[in-house]
This record gives structure tokens, sequence and C-alpha cells, in this order.
């Protein structure tokens, strides 16, 4: 009997709207013959109008090659696309000229990247580059697309849109250039909009804003939304569906609520249970007191502004002002607050990187007026892991000869002593000693991370200054490296400055918590104290900021949160208004002005 087929006329039924974005068995591929391998295998889905999709998934999972393809921007030479279809509106993308997919990119598909310093042009203005966008793809007068690119800063919520049509990527905010980013990609009203990890280098309050302006955007014009991230979430907060990927493949796909309550896949829940959720880490045990290893007294630290004929001092930069505090003996301190407010810069005064003023100490070691063999010697009980392992490796050396190179500035053992001893560090950390003969490209970030875990290890310091280290890893990969960090503190000893803008890691590896606006601290006291109960109206801000990676508890509105950090320039020979810390009981300080 033959099956028939009833239309939705038939029925009465309204018929589904066309996906502004297909794709079909997507497959990208690189090599030849019997040596191509498959970097994305049989790749699906459908976008509709106003549709948000997240793809999750770890590194190397072919979330952002997915986009790079669509986009038409798959290096050359390189990854390919060697099956599959991929339809804008019915047009497939695959088969057009790159004459022809020109006009289509950033006109009626348009990308917004991870990183928005690396993604605009350092030497062009602002809005130099938002018009050169516009007049690409509309035939309109100077005038006109100036106009448009105005509009375009406005709509994204830029003060003083006129004033930063003028300037230049590096004289603004790392927030404020992505929302540049935004307002390019959108100012021509693209049909979809693609956003590869948005917010991951970003703050929490400069991440609300920039995921609430989406938000806001797409519903205005009814842009449909690829939103590629590991912050699950991000993902509870923004996806209507979800695909998770691994090794190329979708190993999970469906609505958003069921992939966080009811995940079929193993990787899917495991996925889900390393993230780090707030609240967890109130159970802490109060940490017990004990001898600071640093202690931190007036720090202040002023960068100079040059200008005029001469290149005088005209104004000054106050970075830190004026900052006491102490970190624990095996423990660990955290400094949490926004881009600009002085973390990095109170880490690189500890660690004698930049001149400062005040008085600082490291296990019983003056941190000023030393002579140089001293602060070497100080150096030895201060290490530091960076944001960027990549960039903290040099890629020329073997990643053993790096971690074996500060036991040779100090002149520690022999070289097979030496040699002995980073076999064991990197044993330590979870790396094979047979990696110590790779170079830093043949390993991932997490790997990476690991071995500069291993350098700051070899002179067995007494502080170590982790500064933004796990913000860029996967979130399995992340609870991997704290578990890691927690257990050599456990070990050796070790006390930590833990600088992160994750209020949920920072929560659940503090003993402490100190939170700094505007180069001072305005809260300080246990992890409980500071996230169970907040005294001070910016840690209350700053935690009302973080997405709750449980999409039942989605937020109606996001948090308003008005412009930037004021700026710290002050006139040479001026100070800041001072904020007092006060005991509000049991430990808990709070800053009062």
């Amino acid at each position: 009997m033959r099956a028939t087929q009833v239309s939705a006329t038939q029925t009465g039924a309204a018929a589904p709207a066309p996906p502004v974005l297909s794709v079909r068995d997507l497959s990208i591929s690189v090599g030849e013959g019997t040596r191509r391998r498959a970097l994305v295998d049989g790749l699906s889905f459908d976008l509709g109008t106003g549709e948000t999709l997240c793809i999750a998934g770890e590194s190397g999972s072919g979330k952002s090659l997915t986009a790079l393809a669509v986009m038409g921007l798959l290096p050359k030479p390189g990854p390919v696309v060697s099956a599959g279809s991929i339809r804008l509106s019915g047009e497939e993308l695959t088969a057009l000229p790159e004459s022809r997919m020109r006009r289509v990119r950033g006109d009626r598909i348009a990308m917004i990247f991870q990183e928005p310093m690396t993604s605009l042009n350092p030497v062009l203005t602002v809005g130099r580059q938002l018009t050169e966008a516009i007049e690409a793809h509309r035939d309109v007068s100077a005038g006109d697309a100036r106009q448009l690119a105005l509009e375009a800063l406005k709509a994204v919520r830029i003060p003083e849109a006129e004033r930063r049509m003028r300037q230049h990527p590096h004289e603004l905010s790392g927030g404020m250039r992505q929302r540049v980013m935004i307002a390019m990609a959108l100012a021509l009203e693209p049909d979809v909009l693609i956003a590869d990890e948005p917010t991951t280098a970003l703050d929490v309050t400069i991440q609300a804003q920039v995921l609430g302006l989406l938000k806001e955007i797409q519903e205005a014009r009814g842009t449909a939304l690829v939103l590629i991230t590991h912050d699950m979430g991000v993902v509870a907060e923004m996806a209507d569906r979800v695909i998770v990927m691994r090794q190329g493949r979708a190993v999970e796909s469906g609505p958003v609520s069921p992939i966080f309550d009811t995940p079929k896949e193993d990787y899917t829940k495991a996925l889900l249970a390393a993230v780090p959720r707030m609240g967890d880490g109130r159970g802490r045990a109060a940490p017990a007191v004990t001898e600071p290893v640093a202690e931190i007294r007036d720090l202040t630290v002023r960068f100079p502004l040059k200008g005029g004929l001469f290149g005088r001092t005209v104004a000054e930069v106050h970075a830190v002002a004026g900052l006491s505090f102490d970190v624990p003996a095996r423990g660990t301190l955290s400094l949490v607050g926004e881009s600009g407010c002085g973390k990095s810069t109170t880490a690189k005064a500890i660690a004698g990187l930049v001149p400062f003023e005040g008085r600082l100490s490291v296990a019983g070691r003056p941190g000023q007026g030393l002579s140089v063999p001293e602060r070497k010697a100080l150096r030895r009980d201060v290490q530091m892991i960076f944001q960027d392992p990549f960039a903290s490796l040099d890629p020329r050396c073997r990643v053993g000869d790096l971690v074996a190179e500060p036991l040779a500035i100090h002149g520690i053992g022999s070289a097979r002593e030496r040699e002995e001893r980073v076999a064991a560090l990197f044993e330590r950390v979870g790396l094979q000693p047979d990696a110590m003969r790779r170079y830093p490209h043949q390993f991932s970030g997490g790997q990476r991370q690991r071995i500069c875990i291993a350098r700051a290890l070899a002179l067995r310091p007494k502080l170590i200054i982790a500064d933004e280290s796990v913000s860029a890893l996967d979130v399995s990969v992340q609870k991997r490296v704290l578990e890691l960090l927690k257990e050599l503190q456990s070990e050796f000893g070790i006390a930590y400055l833990f600088i992160s803008h994750d209020m949920a890691v920072v929560e659940n590896i503090s003993d402490r918590v100190a939170v700094m606006y505007l180069g001072q601290i305005v809260e300080m006291g246990t992890g409980a104290q500071v996230f169970g109960n907040p005294r001070h109206p910016y840690t209350q801000r700053l935690i009302e900021a973080v997405p709750v990676p449980d999409p039942s508890r989605r937020r109606t509105g996001f948090p308003r949160l008005v412009g930037d950090i004021p700026s710290a320039v002050r006139a040479v020979g001026d100070h800041p208004a001072r904020l007092v810390l006060q005991d509000v009981g049991e430990g808990h300080l709070v800053a009062t002005a």
C-alpha cells in the first residue's frame, strides 16, 4: 500500500518557516588521499530566524572550524570542505566563487571573533574601519556611511560615540572593543550572526553587557545567532538549542533544557559535571590563621603619561592606590574585579616586574631597596603562571629546557641533576618525561599550562601568582588544572595569589577573597563571607552578573550595568579618594569612602 503524503495546506496547519541557515552532512578535512583526516565529520543543523543555536565542546572539537567554513574563511592552504552543504536562505555557499562570497560575507552573514584586538586593524581608527565595511556593501556616500557607523556604535550603547569614532583600538577597553566588533557585524543588519567565544576573555560584568546586548539586538531585528562557547553558563543563559561536539562530531543535540536536565551521552554529562558553580565552594572550611607568606602595605603603582613637545609627564595613571593585604602561608588569596582595576599590576609589583611605592615582604624578605643579587634571591620565592601559556613559552626551545632554565639561572644542581628534577616535575604535573624533548606547539592548551606550572614549581617557591591561569581553558581541562594546583599546594605548602574574573572558580579555590575596584580593595573576607553575604554594592554587582549554568534560572533581563570603570588618570601629584576598610565582623572587611 502506497503511503499518502499530506501537505500542511490540506490539514490547515501553517507550514514551518524555512531555515535561514541549513548545514547538511558537513565534513571538513585536511590532507590528501590515504593521509586525509576529518576534522569535522557529518555535522548537520538548521537555524531559524531569531533563533539562538549554541555549539559547545572542548578545544579541537571543530566548533570554530564549522564557523569558518560557513563564513568561507577556512585558511588556505589547509582544511577544506570535503563534503556536505551549507545553504543561506536556500543559496548554496560552498559553490560560490570568492568574489560572490565577499558580497555575502558581512552583508547577509557576519562574525564576531573571540579576540577583538587581533581582529581590528591597529593603525586605523574605529570610525574608518566601520565605514570601510559599510562602503564595501552599500552604495552610499562617505557622509552617509559615517552616519550609519555612528548609529551602529550608539546601538551597542558605546558612550561618546563621536569621540570613539576618532580613536584607535588600543585606546579602548576590552569590553569596548568587543562592542565595536558587534557594531561592525550588525551595521549591515545581517540575517545570521556567528559569535565565536565572544565573552571568554571578558569580566563577568562586561560579559553580561555583551550578552544582554546580543539578546536585545536579536529580538529587535530577528537576527539568527550561532554562539560558539565552552562556557556552559553562557549556553544556559542564551541558547534555544544546543549542539555538543567532540572530535569533529555532534555527540548530542536538542533543546537547551533537556541537554542540561537529562543529558544522554557520557561526554555531555562529564562536560556539565566539570562546570564550576556558584555556591559549591561555600562548604569549604574556614582557613586556619597562619603566618602570612607575603605582607603588602600601602602598595601604590603609578605610570606616567607623556605629552607635549618635549615629552614631559603631564598626568599619571594610578593603577594601584594604597593596597594592604596578607597572603596566608599554604593558603589561597584571590583578587577579583573588572579589567583595569589593577589586579595584574598588583601581581607584577609583588613579583618585582614593575616599580612600586609602599612596603612589601615575601617570606620575611623585603621587596624594595634590593641589590641585584637580593632581587634575584627574592624571585626564587615568587613565581608566576600567566594567562596564555603559548605566549609564555619560547616556541624555539624544547619544553624540558624551558622548565630547567630557572634552575640554570640560579645555579641549582648539575646538568644531570637538573634533568632529573625536570623529569620528576613533568611526572608530578601529569606529563610523561619523554615530552621534555618536544616543542610548545606540539601540546594542547591544557598541557602547555601544566608545563608552565612545572616551570613555576622548579625553584620550589613560597608564593605562586596565577594570573588568569585557567580562564582560556575548557571546563574539563580547567577542572583538572585546578585540582592539580590544590594537590601541589597540599604537597609543597605553596601559597597562591589567584587572579581571575571567573567568580565560580574563585569561590571554589579561595581561602580569602579581595574585591578590587579602581586600584583599591572594596571588600575582603573568606569566600563564604564575600560570596554568601556580599556587603559592598560593587561585589553584589559582580555576583549578579555571573551566568548560572541552569536554563530554569535564566534571567528575564540582564543586569543594567552602565559604563566602564572610571578613569584612573590623575594630575601629577594628585591622589584619588582613599577608601577605608572597616571590619564588619569575623574578619569581613568592607571599604567606605
